[in-house]
């Protein structure tokens, strides 16, 4: 098999000739740059710079050297874009390292902390000194009463907070020229490997009213405003059911996997009961999937943290043929229960290692036999790709990294 016969197979359930690997195929099974310049240092690569493309978690572009290293079988749609010297300018990590932002992103430096400002030279938010990541500093419409709000401006209003900070690919608006140059590239792109291609849509139905309302508010709302919450869910599922209709016109024969995303768990359980979550975000889930498979022969993965077993039923009722990133850490989220009960019916894409304890914590032989197990678990049978839960972290160490994907890349 190649990658992408590889990768398909398991999601559709069928044993792979080797285990599927995932390292930086989408925004949670990626690496932070200060790490990753180690690794490439570790791997002895020499080759290119550190290229930045999740700018608020400082996620590194991981590159061909490195995917042939670990025999990565996914790439990011985003890889096809911003491929020029021109596209990137200079930056500092927290640590000193020097890097690559993309050209677009707007960064001012207020004594020892950075500013991230949108379009119209708003706040959006600040990385104080010290701080490994950026942090959120403005709601747009956190001070709007949702009872007497018609949601008008929301589609404006979803590029004025920080998580809408493009990844490469994003950044091209989806009119006829962004379309054009997004078939293109991704075409291009699709010629050019035999990798799964996976490409990130979002469509967060819980989560983007948090970054737009304040998460405290939203929460709040839909205990006290249900059919408020309904209207604005409404509104936004229909944002989003247009512009799926663009991109994937544009880029859907080319790419084997959408990724959706929706945080619905913390470590110790979801964030919202069954019953909230089939009311307020299940019909709208099931209605942006199902429509993302009549447009374009794809996979839905849904990128949701935390624990969440107590929703899988409805989740994979509502049409996701895959989830991320298996946070077998969190409670009730034991790989052995998680296989036995949804393994055949929803592909695992994650568990691998847990970063929470072990990759940071443990020896390389220990971290080894941790993989083993993990696969030996989750793997029989299809239904798996191996990705760590979440991105590594800028404290591993690159040798805990490379055991990793050494116990891997074995089985």
């Amino acid at each position: 098999m190649n990658s992408r016969e590889r990768v398909l197979a398991s999601l559709n359930h069928r044993q792979p000739d080797r285990v599927c690997i995932d390292f930086g195929g989408h925004r949670s099974s990626g690496i932070m740059a200060i790490v990753y310049a180690k690794l490439k240092k570790a791997l002895g690569i020499t080759s290119g710079d550190i290229y930045i493309y999740d700018l608020i978690q400082q996620l590194a572009i991981v590159e061909p050297p490195v995917q042939e290293a670990f025999g990565v079988d996914t790439v990011e749609m985003g890889r096809a874009f911003l491929t020029e010297d021109k596209d990137w300018k200079d930056w500092i990590l927290p640590d000193g390292t020097p890097c690559k932002i993309p050209f677009y992103i707007n960064l001012e430096k207020r004594g020892d902390d950075w500013i991230l400002l949108g379009d119209k030279g708003q706040e959006l938010a600040i990385q104080k000194k010290g701080c490994l990541y950026f942090e959120q500093t403005y709601w747009p419409m956190a001070d709007r009463d949702i009872r007497e709000d018609d949601f008008s401006d929301l589609e404006e209003q979803l590029g004025n907070h920080m998580w809408a900070t493009a990844h490469p690919g994003a950044h091209l608006p989806l009119d006829e020229a962004g379309l054009s140059e997004m078939t293109q590239r991704a075409k291009t792109l699709r010629e050019s490997t035999d990798r799964a291609i996976i490409g990130l849509f979002g469509g967060n139905m819980f989560e983007v009213p948090q970054m737009l309302l304040r998460m405290d508010n939203y929460l709040m709302y839909l205990g006290l405003y249900p059919e408020h919450v309904e209207r604005l869910s409404e509104k936004l599922c229909s944002v989003y059911l247009n512009n799926l209709e663009k991109w994937l016109g544009a880029v859907g024969p080319y790419i084997d996997v959408i990724l959706f995303g929706d945080d619905l768990g913390s470590q110790m359980g979801p964030l919202i009961s069954p019953q909230m979550y089939r009311r307020f975000f299940k019909p709208y889930h099931k209605r942006l999937w199902n429509r993302a498979r009549e447009l374009a022969d794809v996979k839905v993965n849904l990128h949701c943290c935390g624990s969440v077993a107590p929703l899988l039923d409805d989740i994979i009722d509502a049409g996701a043929d895959a989830i991320n990133p298996v946070q077998v850490g969190a409670r009730n989220m034991d790989a052995p229960m998680l296989k036995e009960r949804f393994g055949d019916r929803i592909c695992l894409w994650g568990g691998g290692c847990d970063t929470q304890t072990i990759l940071p914590d443990a020896t390389p032989e220990q971290i080894a036999e941790h993989v083993k197990k993990q696969i030996d678990i989750l793997h029989p049978g299809g239904g798996f790709v191996f990705q760590q839960v979440h991105n590594i972290m800028a404290n591993v160490s690159p040798q805990n990294i490379i055991a990793m994907f050494e116990a891997a890349g074995n089985k």
